[in-house]
C-alpha cells in the first residue's frame, strides 16, 4: 500500500470541538497514554508483519496558520437589569408572580404577597394612634392649666391671702393703740387715787398681748410673702414644666404612631408589585446547588430581595466559567466567537474574574473563573438563550505544523518519526503553542517533511519510549493528564 499523505487543507483552519491551552510537553505527555491503546490498535492491524514490509500512514509538514482557543458554554443575560425588589419588611410569602419571560405593560400586576399579617398591623398601628391623639390632648390640656395655676396663684390666691393677714395685721395695730390708751388712762387715774394697782396691771397685760398679736400677723405676712409664694410658685412652675416634658413626649409617641401606620399601609400597597415601565420580565438566576428558582408561589421572600428583573435587551452578555488551567491566557479585548441557536456573533471578552468562582458537587469540584463576553446590539437576543463561546487565546500566522497524533513524548525530550529510504527516522523536535489538532514546530523539522502518524501502534522503538514515559511519570501528572486529554 502506498504512503498516505494528510491534504494541505487539514493545516489549515483547524475544528477543535473542546479546545484546550496546553504547552507542548504536555501534550506530549497525553500522548503517552494513547499510546498504549494505538499500538494494541497497530497489533490488531499489522499481525506478525516486519518493519520491512510494513507501509506507515504519514504527514507532510506544511506550514499554516494556527489557532489556539478555549471554547465554554454559557447563556445569554443583560449586564443593565432593572430589579424588582420586596419592600416590605420581615418576611413574606409569595402567593402571586408572573411566569418568566412574560412581556409585560406598564402598571401591570408582577408579584402579589400575603397580607394577613400586614393587615393586622395596620388595624393596630391605627388603634395606636387614635390613643397616642386622646393622651396628647389630654396632656396639652395639663399644661394650660398649669399655666393657668401660676397666674391664679399670683394674682388671685397669693393676693387674697396677703390682703386677709393685712386686715388683721390693721385691726391688730388698733387694738395695740386702744391698748395703750386704756393703760395710760389707767395709770393717771392710778396716781389721782381712781383705780387700783391691779386694774393698772390688768391694762399693761392688754397691751403686751397685742403687741404679740401685732408680731404674730406681721410673722405671717413676712412668711407669706418671702417663703410660701416661692414655695408654691416652684411647685406650680415644675408641674407646668413637667407637664411640657410630658407635651414633647407624646407629641413624639403621636409621630411615631403615625409613621408606623402610614409604614404599614405603604406596606400594604407594597404587597402588590407592579410594573413601573413595559418590558421583559424574567427570573433571577437561582443558585447553582438549588434545583428550583428562589421566585415562586409559595416562597418566602424578606425585604430587599431582587424578585424579578427587567433586562435592557440592547446591552447583552454571556457569563461563563473558564478552567483555572487557562485563565492566565484569557485578557479583556480578545476576539470570542459565539454561536446560538440561530445565528454566529463576534465578540470581546470584557471581563475577567481576579479569584475563582466557589465550586462544590454541584460543579464537579471543578475550579473555574467567571468571564463576561460583551456581546454587540443584535435584535432576537433574549436572556437565558444558551450560547457556545470560543474565546480565541492567539493566533499563529505562517508557522510549521505537526498533527498531535505525531508526537511523542520521552524522558529524553520530544520527538516524532520521519519518513526515510528505508525506515522511520527518529527525530528530536522542539515545540510551541498548540491546540487540539496541530502543534507548532519551533525547531527539528523542516517543510515537506514526512512525519509517522501514530508512531506507537507502528513502531516498537516509539511504543516503548511512550510505556516506558507512562510508567515512569507521576501519579498527579497522569491524573492531570487523562482530564485533559481529548482524542482528535
Amino acid at each position: 500500500m502506498p504512503a498516505t499523505t494528510l491534504p494541505a487543507t487539514e493545516t489549515e483552519p483547524i475544528a477543535q470541538e473542546f479546545p484546550r491551552e496546553r504547552g507542548a510537553t504536555r501534550i506530549a505527555s497525553v500522548l503517552g497514554i494513547m499510546a498504549i491503546i494505538g499500538a494494541a490498535a497497530g497489533a490488531a492491524f499489522w499481525p506478525g508483519s516486519s518493519s520491512e514490509s510494513r507501509e506507515y500512514l504519514t504527514h507532510s509538514i506544511k506550514r499554516g496558520s494556527l489557532t489556539v482557543s478555549v471554547t465554554e458554554q454559557g447563556t445569554l443575560e443583560s449586564s443593565n437589569n432593572t430589579e424588582i425588589k420586596c419592600k416590605v419588611r420581615g418576611f413574606s410569602t409569595v402567593t402571586y408572580v408572573v411566569p418568566t419571560g412574560t412581556v409585560v405593560e406598564e402598571g401591570q400586576e408582577l408579584v402579589r404577597l400575603d397580607t394577613k399579617v400586614i393587615e393586622e398591623q395596620h388595624s393596630l398601628t391605627k388603634t395606636n394612634t387614635f390613643i397616642a391623639q386622646a393622651t396628647l390632648a389630654q396632656t396639652e390640656a395639663n399644661v394650660e392649666k398649669a399655666k393657668i395655676a401660676i397666674d391664679a396663684y399670683e394674682q388671685g390666691r397669693f393676693k387674697s391671702q396677703l390682703q386677709a393677714l393685712e386686715k388683721e395685721l390693721a385691726a391688730h395695730k388698733r387694738n395695740l393703740r386702744t391698748a395703750r390708751k386704756m393703760y395710760e388712762r389707767s395709770r393717771s387715774l392710778f396716781r389721782q387715787g381712781y383705780v387700783t394697782d391691779l386694774e393698772v396691771e390688768g391694762n399693761a397685760f392688754t397691751v403686751t398681748q397685742a403687741e404679740l398679736e401685732l408680731k404674730v400677723k406681721e410673722t405671717e405676712i413676712k412668711v407669706l410673702k418671702d417663703f410660701t409664694r416661692k414655695m408654691q410658685l416652684e411647685t406650680l412652675h415644675g408641674n407646668k414644666t413637667a407637664s411640657e416634658s410630658k407635651l414633647a413626649a407624646d407629641q413624639a409617641g403621636l409621630a411615631m404612631e403615625i409613621k408606623r401606620r402610614d409604614r404599614a399601609s405603604q406596606e400594604l400597597e407594597d404587597c402588590v408589585i407592579r410594573a413601573e415601565a413595559s418590558g421583559l420580565v424574567i427570573y433571577p438566576s437561582a443558585a447553582s446547588w438549588k434545583s428550583t428558582p428562589d421566585i415562586t408561589e409559595g416562597a418566602t421572600v424578606r425585604k430587599d430581595q431582587v424578585l424579578l428583573l427587567m433586562p435592557d435587551l440592547s446591552q447583552m452578555q454571556v457569563k461563563l466559567g473558564i478552567h483555572e488551567s487557562v485563565i492566565d491566557r484569557v485578557k479583556p479585548g480578545l476576539t470570542a466567537i459565539v454561536t446560538l441557536p440561530d445565528r454566529t456573533l463576534e465578540a470581546t471578552v470584557s471581563e475577567v474574574a481576579s479569584v475563582t468562582r466557589p465550586a462544590g458537587w454541584w460543579t464537579g469540584n471543578v475550579v473555574k473563573y467567571d468571564t463576561v463576553i460583551e456581546l454587540p446590539s443584535d435584535e432576537g437576543l433574549k436572556p437565558g438563550m444558551s450560547a457556545e463561546v470560543e474565546v480565541i487565546l492567539a493566533v499563529h500566522p505562517d508557522v510549521l505544523l505537526i498533527p498531535v497524533a505525531a508526537v511523542v513524548e520521552t524522558e529524553d525530550g520530544v520527538f516524532c518519526w520521519v519518513k526515510g529510504e528505508l525506515e522511520p527516522e527518529k527525530r528530536l523536535i522542539e515545540l510551541g503553542d498548540s491546540n487540539d489538532v496541530f502543534i507548532e514546530i519551533l525547531a527539528g523539522l523542516k517543510e515537506g517533511e514526512e512525519v509517522v502518524l501514530n508512531p506507537t501502534s507502528l513502531l516498537e522503538e516509539a511504543e516503548e519510549d511512550a510505556l516506558t514515559t507512562l510508567t515512569q511519570s507521576s501519579p498527579k501528572a497522569g491524573t492531570e493528564s487523562e482530564e485533559q486529554a481529548v482524542q482528535p
